[in-house]
């Protein structure tokens, strides 16, 4: 008589077997167990071939065999990576050292060929029960990353990519970011003010995921925010008043102690002038034909915003000469490591703007593909993000 198993007619079963007697029988335990969805196949050869047909729910696999034995399978399936099915070995008992190399190979259980029914349910019904669980855990992944993606782009959006837009006067600018993870706490921004004065910024939030993402949709809507709130008339805001209100506001109710790094100017796109505000981070370097590359001088490296409120922050003065062009950047950039720990580091940094010239465009690839380089394979352990502007030339 068969059991009552609600849902087993669903279950997709294979059996690979080369004696028509042990497939026989299987069927028949199968169906008395409720499992009616059963296709047989004589060999290894003929059960690879299934797989490649079909879906199947749970393959029960013969240990020894012609052509292609049980071990010969998984180790295949091994190589293939592909999206097998769980797998009960059928084995005799005597036959241990090869069910615990097929366990190493990935198999969930074995079988022994007596068949016995309760052990043949009970064997069944903790694989299929795994198999839901990790389904159910896969699908959950797949929409979470499917969020992800979708905050990412959400993300990526708030940034500028009309760089031809936000450049003024005589300026021309370039950017990009590359989230460690989907979503990513470094930010850049480039901002047509009015019709001479960009606003440039390269900051990085503390932390990743989707706090420090959260932090960095506030941190540009509150310099941005700021500097057309302290814009006096036709003239530039100044970029230490427009981090001087962006600290507060960051500051209020931080109960998180999330800290923001920022470097943001307002220059002058007609004469090459302007203001340049560095609130715990990197200090820009200066690019420009004939001459190494170099670092900004007399530069005030001032606090992190978001850590207290009430800092007064000021901003330097800064000019750039005809051709000559700025780079800012994250300490992704910087700090970027090997798969033997090493950090890319600012000699690499250096050398990798010697050789890009000053169009902003190949700027910034130039400095990507020398991080890429660098890594090797390694994975991303933070965002990186780096920004160019040249005065004409």
């Amino acid at each position: 008589m068969s059991e009552t198993n609600p849902g087993g007619a669903d279950v997709a079963i294979l059996v690979v077997d080369d004696s028509s007697f042990n497939r026989l029988v299987l069927k028949r335990r199968l169906a008395e167990l409720g499992y009616p969805n059963v296709t047989m196949a004589e060999d290894g050869v003929q059960g690879l071939a299934a797989l490649e047909r079909g879906r199947f729910d749970i393959m029960l696999l013969d240990l020894e065999m012609p052509n292609l034995d049980g071990i010969g399978v998984l180790e295949q399936l091994r190589v293939a990576r592909g999206a097998a099915p769980p797998v009960i070995v059928i084995s005799a008992l005597t036959d241990m050292d090869n069910i615990v190399r097929c366990i190493e190979l990935g198999a969930e259980d074995y079988l022994p060929k007596s068949f016995d029914p309760p052990l043949l349910k009970a064997r069944l019904g903790a694989v299929l029960e795994k198999k839901r669980l990790r389904d159910l855990a896969d699908a959950r992944l797949a929409a979470l990353e499917a969020e992800l993606e979708s905050a990412r782009a959400a993300q990526l959006s708030l940034v500028p990519r009309d760089f031809a837009a936000a450049a003024t006067g005589e300026l021309s600018v370039h950017a990009a970011m590359v989230p460690a993870r989907q979503v990513g706490g470094d930010l850049y921004d480039c901002l047509a003010l009015d019709g001479r004065h960009m606003l440039f910024a390269v900051a990085d939030v503390s932390g990743k995921g989707a706090p420090a993402g959260l932090t960095m949709a506030r941190t540009l809507g509150l310099m941005r925010a700021a500097a057309k709130r302290l814009a006096p008339g036709d003239a530039a805001p100044d970029p230490g008043d427009i981090l001087t209100m962006t600290n507060d506001d960051l500051s209020a109710d931080n109960e998180s102690q999330t800290f923001v790094t920022v470097v943001l100017g307002v220059i002058d796109g007609i004469t090459g002038a302007g203001r340049i505000a560095v609130a715990g981070h990197d200090i820009p370097l200066l690019i420009a034909p004939g001459v190494a590359p170099r670092l900004m001088e007399k530069l005030r490296r001032q606090p992190a915003l978001g850590v207290m409120e009430g800092i007064p922050y000021s901003s330097d003065p800064f000019q750039l000469t005809r051709g000559e062009a700025m780079f800012c950047y994250s300490d992704g950039v910087s700090e970027a490591e090997d798969d033997k720990g090493g950090f890319f580091g600012r000699d690499r940094l250096v050398a990798a703007l010697a050789d890009s010239g000053t169009d902003p465009s190949r700027v910034v690839d130039t400095v990507l593909r020398a991080v890429t380089t660098f890594a090797d394979g390694a994975p991303q352990a933070d965002d990186i993000t780096a920004l160019a502007l040249r005065y004409a030339g």
